[in-house]
């Protein structure tokens, strides 16, 4: 393999030359591991130059999981493919607030893979499991709509077989057997009608995945503020961790924010229509045509997203104590969401 793919194979001429500097500029460089993601490895390089450069004194390093599980799931969902291909063919100059990539490389085996990134610090990771507000949540829903507004139903999205990729049949296959072994793990954390959303989505199975949204676009498809970045006054944010990339409802990227997001479970009530309000005005600004009440349908059928992630994502990564708990109120407040917005019902 002709490139590094951890901190430890890099080396400062590597690092240099990719970042557009002489092979010597670089006297050498230290890394320290940022983020929680399970999926992937990251980590902070902070650059040692040698003086007269332009070069960034920072940057921020992607890199396969050193967990074997997370990679194995990461080669059969096309994982990585998808956030090398999203930073080399559509982020530059889409205008969506995502980090700068200097460099973006992946193998043929689709696991081995090297992103560099913009440090975007002081900007910091949201806290999924503190949660945000609605008021918060403002300059999230802007990038979403932003993302939403770049491709908003454009049949050319199909021609990308990367973005396109039907994983329709592994999903059908491995979903049943992994809700019941996330319902054996969370029996004693969830109640039995959080637990019962998942039996309902199993039953419905076809149906969930079949159906056809009011409009696909490019969708994040993990859009929670733990893959988000925010600006230290918290009037700025930008998106990250693209793996899950795909052509799917903007709605449905929108209701999983919520849905995830606010802790309260009064508070999240109160603010599916609000954001879903706020999406679509954010839309129209940007010229995009909408069927508003199309896309509350799939708002609401949408909710059941989170927890449908909780399930699958769980059970295929690499098990910590705060992703327990994570993937714990990952089910838990979309369940709320979706059986308060009668998710199940619509299908």
């Amino acid at each position: 393999m002709s490139f590094p793919t951890s901190p430890g194979a890099m080396t400062p001429a590597w690092l240099a030359q990719t970042l557009g500097q002489d092979s010597g500029a670089l006297r050498g460089f230290a890394a320290t591991p940022v983020g929680t993601g399970q999926m992937c490895d990251s980590f902070r390089l902070t650059l040692d130059w040698a003086g007269g450069t332009d070069a960034p004194p920072s940057i921020v390093a992607k890199c396969p999981s050193h967990d074997a599980a997370s990679r194995n799931i990461a080669k059969l969902t096309g994982t990585y493919v998808k956030e090398v291909s999203w930073y080399r063919e559509l982020a530059a100059g889409s205008g969506v607030a995502a980090p700068h990539c200097y460099h973006a490389q992946i193998a043929a085996d689709d696991i081995d893979f090297i992103l560099l990134l913009a440090d975007l610090a002081p900007a910091r990771q949201g806290d999924q499991l503190a949660g945000l507000g609605l008021e918060a949540l403002i300059p999230c829903i802007d990038a979403a709509a932003g993302l939403h507004a770049l491709r908003w139903d454009d049949s050319q999205l199909a021609a990308l077989p990367w973005l396109s990729r039907d994983s329709g049949d592994l999903v059908r296959a491995l979903f049943p057997q992994l809700y019941l072994g996330f319902r054996e793990r969370y029996a004693d954390r969830l109640a039995p009608d959080v637990l019962d959303v998942g039996a309902r989505i199993v039953a419905q199975l076809d149906a969930y995945l079949g159906r056809e949204p009011a409009a696909r676009t490019i969708v994040h498809g993990d859009l929670r503020i733990d893959n988000i970045l925010f600006a230290p006054d918290g009037a700025r944010c930008w998106l990250v961790d693209w793996q899950t990339l795909g052509r799917g409802s903007g709605a449905t990227d929108l209701a999983y924010l919520i849905g995830t997001s606010i802790a309260d479970p009064f508070e999240r009530a109160a603010a599916d229509r609000p954001a879903f309000d706020h999406w679509v005005a954010a839309l129209a600004g940007r010229g995009v045509e909408l069927d508003t009440d199309a896309l509350w349908t799939d708002y609401r059928i949408g909710a059941l997203s989170g927890y449908f992630m909780a399930v699958f994502a769980s059970m295929n990564v690499e098990r910590t104590a705060r992703g327990d708990e994570m993937f714990a109120v990952m089910a838990e407040r979309p369940a709320r969401q979706a059986l308060a917005l009668g998710s199940l019902d619509l299908l």
